[in-house]
C-alpha cells in the first residue's frame, strides 16, 4: 500500500497508521536524505529478524537507527559532553555517527553485542523526525536491496510496490525529492580522536 504526503508536512494520519504497522511488529518504507529505506521498531524483535531475512544478512551486520534528537539518541549510545557538542555543531545531515553502544541496546540487537558499537543518523528530514516523534520509538533500517533495481535506475513508489510489496505493508511517498548520496560516516567512539570512516555528501572537514 502506498501513501502519498507533503514532504515538509507529512500528514499526522498517515504517521499514525505507519506507527500502528510498526507497532505490529511489521516493516514500512520511505526515503530518507540518501535512498529509500526498510524500516522497523527498535524494540520489535521479530521486525528486526524479518529486515535481516530481507537482506540476507546474518546478525552481526549492523543496521542505522534513526533518531530525532540527542537525548533519544542516548537512549542506543553513550554520548558524552564532547561527542554532544560536535553533534550540536551538524546535526541534522548527511551522516552516519559510530558510537559505543549502551548496554540496554547490546541486549536487543546482536551486531551492537559482539562489538558493543552502534550506528546512528539524525535524518534531515521532517517526514523522518515527525514520524519518529509520533510513534514514540527509534527506529531501525536499512536500504532497499540494490538486487532488486539497477544501480542507476531512479527509484518510484510505484515500482517498490510493484518489488517489495510481500515485505512492507506500507510504502510512504512524499513525492518529488532528491538524494544527497551516500552518508559521510565518522567514528565517535573515542570523541577525542574522531575519525571518517567513510567520506560521503556530509562535510568532514571538521574531523580532519
Amino acid at each position: 500500500m502506498i501513501e502519498y504526503v507533503q514532504l515538509h508536512n507529512p500528514d499526522d494520519r498517515v504517521l499514525k497508521k505507519a506507527s500502528q504497522i510498526l507497532s505490529e511488529e511489521n516493516i514500512i518504507c520511505f526515503p530518507t536524505d540518501t535512498s529509500w529505506i526498510l524500516a522497523a521498531c527498535i524494540t520489535k524483535k521479530k521486525a528486526i529478524e524479518k529486515l535481516y531475512k530481507i537482506k540476507h544478512e546474518n546478525d552481526k551486520k549492523h543496521f542505522s537507527i534513526l533518531c530525532n534528537d540527542i537525548s533519544r539518541a542516548t537512549e542506543v549510545a553513550q554520548i558524552d559532553n564532547n561527542a554532544f557538542k560536535i553533534l550540536k555543531k551538524i546535526i541534522p545531515g548527511n551522516y552516519t555517527f559510530i558510537f559505543e553502544a549502551t548496554k540496554q541496546l547490546a541486549k536487543q540487537i546482536k551486531a551492537s553485542k559482539t562489538d558493543k558499537e552502534v550506528g546512528i543518523r539524525f535524518v534531515p528530514s521532517i517526514l523522518v523526525n515527525k514520524l519518529i516523534e509520533i510513534h514514540g520509538e527509534l527506529l531501525i533500517s536499512t536500504n532497499i536491496p540494490k538486487s532488486l533495481f539497477n544501480n542507476d535506475e531512479e527509484i518510484y513508489s510505484y515500482m517498490l510496490e510493484d518489488s517489495i510489496s510481500h515485505l512492507t505493508e506500507l510504502i510512504i511517498d512524499p513525492g518529488e525529492f532528491e538524494f544527497s548520496g551516500e552518508s559521510t560516516i565518522i567514528n565517535l567512539v573515542n570523541p577525542g580522536n574522531p575519525k571518517v570512516v567513510r567520506e560521503g555528501t556530509g562535510d568532514y572537514s571538521l574531523f580532519q
